[in-house]
């Protein structure tokens, strides 16, 4: 990161789900250009770990299905930091699909949904108030191209198209207080979730992605930064598909064409 790329300085963040992935190349992101990180996550182990290895970051325990961790939290970033700028809700949860959705119990719904978009919600709320009183608060909301198009697992799709959608509403009631929000939709990213699979991420992006490759954490955390940064200052209620184009061209569908027209 270039040295006079500063644009977080004096401004600290909280991250979710910031142990790793995503979360951490967020968080080393916005430390780099200047701000101090408060990464929280479940997994407080791997947490420290990785605040120890960013300067001027710090981790803290959050549950995002639990309101008096979420709290906590937020009340320790304000602590630690004096102040709150920005919020990256970034923790997630998923469930597999039952063969048939009348197999599909509650609990594996609920859940999903409890941390996807419920979770976001409570953060949000723990946080609006210290990001009014910053006069430069964001928050970013992660959510994916699962929002938009069926790429399969019911309760995630639905969450992170919820969240898309709590997104506007609260771009809509947060930007009189000078607060913006914005949601960023990724398409596959590369992460622990694909440990061991590089062979076949590789196939995917050749297959499926018009840039040819998948998409690295680091390529999330500089849309984050864009997106929290005061590059971005008249930018709100907008998702951003940082997806490698695989919305936005069908590259499955023209080798199949063409295959059609010589049968």
């Amino acid at each position: 990161m270039s040295e006079s790329l500063k644009r977080f300085d004096g401004h600290a963040a909280l991250i979710t789900g910031g142990a790793r992935g995503v979360g951490e190349a967020t968080a080393r992101r916005l430390a780099s250009e200047g701000a101090r990180v408060l990464i929280a996550d479940i997994d407080t182990e791997t947490a420290e770990r990785t605040a120890a290895t960013i300067p001027g970051a710090d981790f803290v325990l959050c549950d995002v299905s639990d309101p008096e961790r979420v709290d906590a939290a937020v009340a320790y970033a304000v602590e630690r930091f004096g102040r709150l700028d920005v919020l990256v809700n970034n923790a997630f949860a998923n469930t597999e699909d039952a063969e048939r959705l009348e197999d599909q119990p509650d609990g594996s719904w609920t859940h999903v949904l409890d941390i996807c978009l419920t979770g976001a919600f409570r953060c949000a709320r723990a946080a609006l108030p210290h990001l009014e009183a910053s006069g430069r608060g964001a928050i970013v909301n992660i959510g994916s191209v699962n929002a938009e198009v069926d790429f399969g697992g019911h309760a995630y799709s639905a969450a992170k198209a919820g969240l898309a959608s709590f997104t506007r509403t609260l771009a809509g009631d947060a930007g009189p207080r000078g607060v913006r929000v914005n949601q960023i939709n990724p398409g596959t990213i590369r992460t622990r979730a694909w440990e061991g699979e590089d062979e076949g991420l590789a196939e995917l992006g050749r297959r499926l992605y018009p840039l040819g490759r998948v998409g690295e954490p680091e390529d999330i955390a500089a849309a984050v930064a864009f997106l929290a940064s005061s590059d971005a200052a008249w930018i709100t209620g907008t998702t951003l598909r940082v997806d490698g184009g695989i919305l936005a061209v069908n590259q499955s569908f023209q080798p199949i064409l063409e295959a059609a027209k010589k049968a």
